[in-house]
């Protein structure tokens, strides 16, 4: 399953593109926290107990959870998916789509038949629902009340709400249920990789209720979250300086990026400050058309005509997406011309 982020994949796609590629098929930031020297520690030692309660706390601050007791790290949330969606015996699941497509497999594994559901009422009926919230790739935004209601009612019958709010640290935060973890019937996920731009370090954490936290943490074992891991979890989550300043750098780079777009008649209609959504007839064009260039924006082959692009990393990468998107409307303007003539 493609999911972006795959050079090996685009190299297949576009065999004969300049490199390096300019991969913009990811949701992730394209400027990491800053790289630090990881005590030797990390590395030889097997981490630390103590050292996975100080991440787990700083987490919990960071993500308004009551504490820590309610806090689960994982090596990655994509690990978390089958494990939490088996904390309700198998029934039937529902994912509110279109959205990121390891939910319903996850589900799958985990026992569920599983339907995906455009309609947010409709989830009630099921005995698992799960919700991406700002959405994959659209950015949609569903409002806490409304989830709040939701899991009352799935939690009333013994069901279970997931809402993955990967994005959540660009999106708005009144929205995130995360402070909401302990009432019973949700579990949230967070992901660490995307908003610091360290998805290789493959960090994670779900927030539930005290219960459900001490299960899952039972079924990892000791070890589960590696060294170097623990030491970036806990540098990044901590410093809350670096944190606004991002968000506010994210924030004009979408704009920048939106302008760009708007330049040469590409719509977006979405998104989040770490990817823009366009849907147009145009998409699968412009996708050749940028991927032949040495410019990887994320589709998707059952929706043609919708693309994904993240940020640009550096000024460098900005020319070559302008670059690239000049020559796709200079090529769609002499089609236009020799279907008129």
């Amino acid at each position: 399953m493609d999911h972006g982020g795959s050079l090996g994949r685009a190299r297949a796609l576009f065999p004969f593109a300049p490199e390096p590629f300019v991969d913009l098929s990811t949701g992730i930031n394209p400027h990491s926290y800053p790289f630090f020297q990881l005590p030797a520690t990390a590395l030889t030692r097997l981490p630390e107990a103590a050292r996975l309660a100080e991440l787990t706390g700083i987490a919990a601050a960071a993500y308004d959870a009551p504490s820590a007791a309610y806090v689960v790290a994982a090596p990655g949330t994509q690990i978390l998916l089958p494990r939490v969606a088996a904390m309700v015996k198998p029934g039937r699941a529902a994912v509110l789509g279109p959205t990121y497509a390891e939910h319903a497999r996850a589900a799958k594994l985990a026992g569920h038949g599983v339907a995906e559901v455009a309609d947010f009422d409709a989830l009630a009926d099921f005995d698992l629902a799960i919700v991406v919230n700002p959405n994959n790739p659209d950015g949609r935004v569903v409002p806490r009340g409304r989830l709040l209601d939701l899991a009352g009612r799935l939690n009333a019958k013994g069901g279970l709400l997931v809402v993955d709010e990967a994005f959540m640290d660009v999106g708005p935060r009144a929205e995130s249920l995360a402070g909401d973890a302990g009432q019973g019937g949700v579990v949230v996920l967070r992901s660490f990789g995307k908003f610091f731009g360290l998805a290789g370090v493959r960090l994670g954490f779900a927030l539930t209720d005290t219960a459900t936290a001490a299960r899952l943490t039972g079924d990892f074992g000791p070890w589960a979250v590696s060294g170097p891991a623990l030491e970036y979890g806990i540098a990044a989550l901590a410093d809350h300086g670096w944190q606004e300043a991002m968000r506010e750098r994210l924030a004009g780079e979408a704009a920048r990026l939106d302008a760009l777009l708007s330049r040469f008649s590409v719509p977006v209609a979405g998104g989040t400050p770490l990817f823009r959504f366009i849907d147009f007839a145009g998409a699968p064009g412009l996708f050749r058309a940028l991927g032949e260039s040495g410019v990887l924006l994320r589709h998707f082959t059952e929706r043609p005509t919708v693309l994904r692009a993240g940020l640009p990393a550096c000024q460098d990468e900005w020319l070559r997406l302008e670059t690239a998107l000049a020559g796709w409307a200079h090529s769609r303007h002499d089609q236009a011309e020799e279907a008129r003539s």
